[in-house]
């Protein structure tokens, strides 16, 4: 294994759970806590609220969409909560209607005001070329550990043939660790599957969506077949209910306190 571990949860979680939440993370080793952004939750504020817990956690969005927040109000934002830009990673994405071009501006915006981490969301091959030549990061979903072997390889590829070096490649895995958790975990699948996006690349890689995912039967194994081929895993957390009980029963959960272990 040569990857990290690192936890990731919805925008939408209470900043109250969050703020009792941060210093565990940070206590049990994870290396990032990754707050995706939606319309119900601002990312960035609830990474503030994390921020004034916590002293090492890395603290990352996953991801802001420039369709919908535009580099200038992320950076506008970013300032307003006063994150530490030491341990900021940016993680944005083209959402529904950026093109490659308008990504490419967005990043550009970000980098020159920002002295701070941006990986790009790079669900397809343009968007994963793209990452490679000007982000510092990608950030991969929905593939398996066969498939996300290959995406790293053809990343450090584009990197090299524009004189990069290799970018740090990371990867979203919604992950449930308890048996009660299961049947949110097919709900989530199953849900993005239908979205015509990822259907499409479900069907150009092959892949059943539940070939992506890691359950409560496989939790080990599965977790190691990833840190075997990315740098960082981030282990979307699924459970039942979203309490923070839950919330920590996934956190301490034996196999992956013993990853953090043997990562750290």
């Amino acid at each position: 294994m040569t990857g990290v571990l690192s936890i990731g949860l919805a925008g939408s979680v209470d900043h109250g759970l969050l703020r009792a939440l941060g210093p565990r993370l940070e206590g049990a080793g994870f290396r990032s806590l990754w707050l995706n952004d939606n319309p119900a939750g601002d990312a960035l504020a609830g990474l503030a609220v994390v921020a004034e817990v916590t002293s090492t956690l890395t603290l990352a969005t996953g991801v802001l969409p420039f369709d919908r927040r535009p580099a200038p109000e992320i950076v506008a934002s970013i300032e307003h909560h006063r994150l530490p830009l030491d341990r900021l990673v940016v993680g944005v994405g083209s959402g529904g209607g950026s093109r490659v071009g308008a990504v490419a501006q967005g990043i550009a915006h970000l980098q020159g005001a920002l002295d701070t981490t941006i990986v790009l969301g790079a669900l397809g091959p343009q968007m994963r070329s793209l990452g490679a030549r000007m982000a510092e990061g990608l950030l991969f979903s929905w593939l398996s550990p066969e498939a996300a072997a290959t995406a790293v390889s053809d990343s450090r590829q584009a990197a090299e043939e524009v004189g990069r070096t290799y970018p740090w490649t990371m990867l979203y895995a919604r992950t449930a660790v308890d048996l009660d958790a299961r049947a949110h975990l097919d709900e989530e699948t199953a849900r993005y599957a239908g979205y015509p996006s990822y259907a499409a690349n479900f069907a150009r890689l092959g892949l059943a969506p539940t070939d992506t995912t890691i359950g409560p039967d496989d939790v080990g194994s599965r977790v190691d077949s990833y840190l075997d081929v990315v740098d960082e895993l981030v282990l979307r957390a699924i459970s039942r209910s979203g309490t923070l009980d839950e919330i920590l029963r996934f956190v301490e959960h034996p196999e992956l306190a013993e990853r953090l272990r043997t990562t750290g």
